[in-house]
């Protein structure tokens, strides 16, 4: 078959055309689709593909225009791109070059605060367990704010008036714009080097989300985390929540609420001072009258010297007992000292230091018997003052000095007046020795 005559192109020209075609018509567009195989090489550049219900397109953003998203891109993000179209030479297809790229429906900064939160929170930096309790009088207060602000004004004005004897450390720094985070991060480094500072607020006030971004970023996020000391978030209005305010140990809703919250009013202070003093004071005198009434009790308990008899006799038995078991043991203990030392002596046959070693133990024996005498010997001489001071206070002791005891037959009353009984009553005398029944004959009245 003859072909009529035509210039036939290779397959790299045709591709070639086809690209001219494509990136001369298609410079500038706006497209919009769900991405899919989205793949991050070690290169920076990210590779994905843009798809909707019907067909699908190879995408690239490269590195450096990937560093300006403020989110991550992830499969099943619905997403809005600027670009152009190209073709890749070597495989013949088609792709999208970008140059930006936003979530829809929703900004892309709102999207990159969720994804971060999202994140650490999985890694465990807004758990309670990490919150550290803010000191209750601190001394001196590190401040992380712009030094040109109402901010700063407002909390200085409230801690003055609250507590003025409390020290102020400002550390200036921008609270928004490019590099803003660094310096944050900086700030909160600075503190927690510093051994005096006992809490850092960490304040800005109201804006838009882009306003407060640096307290959104992660560099911030993790150093509040790893800050030793206390950290009071104090970003925007109350409404404003920032990641600064997850990690921190405690959210202000204001940079005002801040300074009310970390520097108590020095009158409560006081008052609460005064109120636990008045406490204190009626507790310990609760305590002592207690003490006083229980002292009172054993006063009264210790009067009785039969008590303290048989407290002194059970201590003797307790000594004597003691003493016994340790003449026992030390006997025991030297009796086996001795097997010992007969045993070593029998080997080297040492016969004078068998001897001194005997005498020894005899007179160890002898002293310690004179010391148990002794000491028995003692107890029984305080037992027997004790019982002499019992007997000289017995109405028996009475009784045989020549006094009487009498009583009326047959109530058995105990006679202290005459006028208690009339003639022929029979009345019992008891004596020291012996008992007297007898009749009144007479009663004189005194």
């Amino acid at each position: 078959m003859e072909l009529p005559f035509t210039y036939i192109l290779t397959v790299s020209e045709l591709t070639r055309e086809i690209k001219d075609i494509l990136e001369t018509k298609f410079t500038q567009i706006w497209i919009e689709g769900e991405i899919s195989n989205f793949k991050e090489p070690p290169s920076g550049h990210l590779y994905f593909t843009l798809k909707d219900d019907l067909s699908q397109i190879r995408a690239v953003l490269f590195k450096t225009q990937a560093r300006t998203l403020r989110f991550s891109p992830e499969d099943g993000l619905h997403v809005i791109c600027r670009g152009r179209v190209s073709l890749y030479e070597k495989r013949g297809e088609y792709q999208l070059i970008l140059e930006d790229m936003q979530p829809k429906g929703i900004g892309a900064l709102q999207l990159a605060f969720l994804q971060l939160k999202e994140r650490l929170e999985r890694e465990g930096l807004f758990d309670a367990a990490h919150k550290k309790t803010i000191t209750l009088i601190p001394q001196t207060i590190g401040i992380i704010t712009s030094p040109t602000g109402a901010v700063i004004r407002d909390m200085l004005h409230i801690i003055q008036r609250r507590f003025e004897n409390v020290h102020i450390l400002l550390y200036p720094v921008r609270v928004q714009g490019e590099g803003a985070s660094l310096e944050i991060a900086k700030a909160i480094e600075y503190f927690n080097k510093r051994v005096d500072v006992d809490v850092i607020i960490l304040g800005r006030g109201g804006g838009s989300l882009e306003d407060l971004w640096a307290f959104n970023e992660e560099q911030v996020a993790r150093a509040i985390y790893h800050s030793r000391v206390p950290i009071v978030s104090a970003v925007g209005h109350e409404t404003d929540y920032t990641i600064s305010d997850f990690v921190a140990d405690l959210r202000a809703p204001t940079p005002s609420a801040a300074a009310e919250l970390v520097v108590r009013d020095k009158r409560e202070i006081k008052s609460t001072l005064h109120y636990l003093e008045d406490r204190l004071r009626s507790q310990i005198s609760q305590i002592l009258q207690e003490q006083a009434t229980g002292l009172s009790h054993l006063r009264k308990m210790l009067t009785d010297p039969r008590k303290k008899i048989e407290d002194k006799i059970l201590r003797v038995d307790d000594l004597a007992n003691r003493v016994r078991i340790l003449t026992l043991w030390n006997l025991k203990r030297g009796r086996e000292k001795g097997f010992h030392l007969n045993g070593r002596l029998y080997l080297r046959n040492p016969l004078q230091l068998i001897e001194n070693i005997g005498l020894l133990i005899e007179e160890n024996e002898r002293r310690m018997r004179q010391s148990i005498r002794h000491s028995i010997e003692t107890h029984r001489q305080k037992v027997g003052g004790v019982l002499g001071k019992l007997d000289s206070l017995s109405p028996l002791s009475i009784l045989q000095r020549g006094y009487s005891i009498t009583r009326k037959i047959p109530s058995l009353q105990i006679l202290r007046d005459a006028a208690h009984v009339e003639t022929g009553d029979r009345v019992e005398v008891r004596l020291h020795r012996g008992i007297l029944i007898c009749g009144i004959e007479r009663a004189e009245r005194s």
